[in-house]
């Protein structure tokens, strides 16, 4: 008799549920819901305005994607829930939210409904970008060792300046929070009923490590006096090890869901890096590419090296036994999305809709026919700031080589390149450095759909780019965690590698590098990386004047 697992990956926009072989990895049946209340950037449900920056979502959605997928790739498959031996979810991060002891998240109580600081803070959260800068600043005064596992610099998308800014700004609601604590572990929490703190985000966003644990008390002191509490009072609860069982499922969670009271769920982890094991990659110099709305970067090595301008190496924050380094987009598939909801004349749509097609698929054939260099345009992938290698949120974007005769798919196939050339930045940060990158895989959807952006980035890498076999590759990494979750007697496996190695799987077919089109990138990439030094690294500081400028008009 077959068993199966369970993999749900809460994404930005939408949450989904596979079902899957355990001994085959297989996907048998999949379901997805699209948050209803999305990504709130403007104002809160009930009209309260937003300031610039902000990006919230209501954590209802969360536990609407359990009550609606899991129910539903049941009913799909026909499959008894008794032969579920695992339930592993993934999560955006960094996403934190403040609850009560509870889990009842504080923007569900009446007094709260109204207060931003209450909300879910999604990963693309940027508005605590000053608390992040004074962040960094002090831990460099202070000579904080933990400072060089993050590149240097701490990200505003992250866990203490996010919290950081809600204590300042709203201190009600920091005050009246038992715990803040990440989605996927509040996720987790709701099936199980136990609470932890999973390793992945703690070491990636948390800047906790399993040898020195969390920054001391005296430097949340530094950041603010109110802080200095701030792991005892709102983080006093366990750390849960990557592809451990938190704990069973509740007999409440079963009677909503149709699982099976007490199946097995694993510890979270971050949704980039649970697509390694799906992307079939058990070893070292593999890097990841997960495309989505961003890109995350994820690459395995058996040595730790400190790395500026990565968004950080942790000890086993993928795999055991391998030091898991970081980097990312901010900008990726949101960057396509801009240019054609906002950008893209009305000609266009109506042309598209006439042959049926998506506007990205009719922008896509129209960009393939030309060559590289031919628009004359180059661009830089800052439209929501830079994560690596310069992890600056206050740069934006740019287009250079505009004329009266450029088409809009010429913008379109610009956009992106610029972020092939932001991949490759990355890709020689870590090589430089001494991490060796030999052999580039990308999954998500936009690895899936577009053939000609994988092309480009074979072209500008100068590197076959390989494609992880599967459309749904966060959620089948938490499935493959769900079965170690289980173990070896269960039907499961006892590591992770073993899951990876049965349950994860590449394409056969993968992109090669043209001759002439890498020599015209080349060029192109020296052009990118002269704009990138130029208005990145302090030459030239117009972007953040303009945005300082925006942000006082806007007030």
């Amino acid at each position: 008799m077959s068993k199966y697992t369970l993999g749900i990956d809460f994404g930005s926009l939408s949450g989904r549920t596979v079902l899957v072989r355990a001994d085959t990895g297989e996907v048998v049946a999949e379901s997805t819901l699209d948050y209803p209340h999305a990504v709130m950037d403007t104002a809160l449900e009930d009209g309260t305005p937003l300031g610039q920056d902000w990006a919230l979502q209501d954590p209802q959605d969360y536990l609407d994607v359990l009550y609606a997928t899991i129910p539903d790739v049941l009913r799909q498959s026909g499959i008894d829930s008794a032969d579920i031996i695992g339930v592993g979810t993934d999560f955006t991060a960094c996403t934190v939210l403040p609850v009560k002891a509870d889990g009842t998240p504080l923007c569900f109580l009446p007094q709260f409904r109204s207060t931003p600081n209450a909300y879910v803070k999604l990963w693309k959260h940027h508005a605590a970008e000053k608390y992040a800068a004074r962040l960094t600043e002090i831990a460099r005064e202070r000579g904080e060792a933990f400072l060089a596992r993050y590149g240097g610099k701490i990200s505003s998308e992250w866990e203490i300046p996010k919290v950081w800014q809600i204590l300042d700004e709203s201190p009600e609601v920091y005050e009246a929070a038992d715990h803040i604590v990440e989605g996927g572990d509040w996720i987790v929490w709701q099936l199980t009923g136990v609470l932890g703190k999973n390793t992945c985000a703690a070491g990636y966003k948390g800047t906790w490590s399993a040898a020195d644990g969390y920054p001391s008390e005296d430097f949340f002191k530094a950041l603010d006096p109110r802080l200095a509490n701030y792991v005892s009072e709102k983080m006093n609860f366990p750390i849960a090890p990557l592809g451990k069982a938190v704990g069973g499922v509740t007999p409440e969670m079963a009677a909503r869901t149709g699982l099976k009271a007490g199946t097995p769920v694993s510890s979270s982890i971050i949704d980039a890096h649970v697509a390694m094991p799906s992307a079939g990659i058990t070893g070292p110099g593999q890097l990841l590419a997960i495309m989505g709305t961003s890109t995350c970067h994820i690459l395995l090595s058996e040595q730790e090296r400190m790395v500026p301008g990565m968004c950080g190496v942790v000890d086993g924050g993928v795999y055991p036994g391998y030091y898991a380094y970081e980097a990312g987009q901010s900008c990726v598939g949101d960057h396509f999305a801009w240019f054609v909801d906002h950008c893209c004349p009305a000609a266009y749509k109506e042309e598209a809709d006439r042959q049926g097609k998506n506007l990205h698929v009719y922008l896509t054939e129209l960009a393939e026919k030309q060559r590289p260099g031919e628009s004359g345009l180059i661009a830089l992938d800052w439209w929501n700031g830079n994560r690596s290698v310069l992890a600056d949120y206050d740069l934006t974007g740019l287009l250079v080589g505009m004329t009266l005769s450029t088409r809009p798919e010429e913008i379109y196939r610009a956009l992106i390149e610029a972020t092939a050339y932001g991949t490759r930045m990355i890709v020689e940060n870590f090589v430089h450095y001494g991490v060796p990158v030999t052999k580039f895989v990308a999954t998500g959807g936009i690895s899936q759909k577009n053939a000609m952006a994988m092309q480009i980035y074979a072209d500008v890498l100068n590197l076959p780019v390989y494609i992880a076999d599967g459309k749904q590759g966060g959620a089948l990494g938490a499935a493959c965690f769900a079965a170690v979750a289980a173990g070896k007697a269960a039907g499961g496996y006892d590591s992770i590698t073993e899951a990876a190695a049965v349950m994860g799987r590449q394409k056969e077919q993968f992109y090669t590098p043209i001759p002439e089109n890498a020599a015209v990138y080349e060029t192109l990439y020296r052009e990118y990386s002269a704009l990138h030094d130029y208005f990145g690294r302090g030459e030239n500081n117009v972007m953040k004047r303009l945005k300082a400028m925006r942000t006082k008009l806007r007030g």
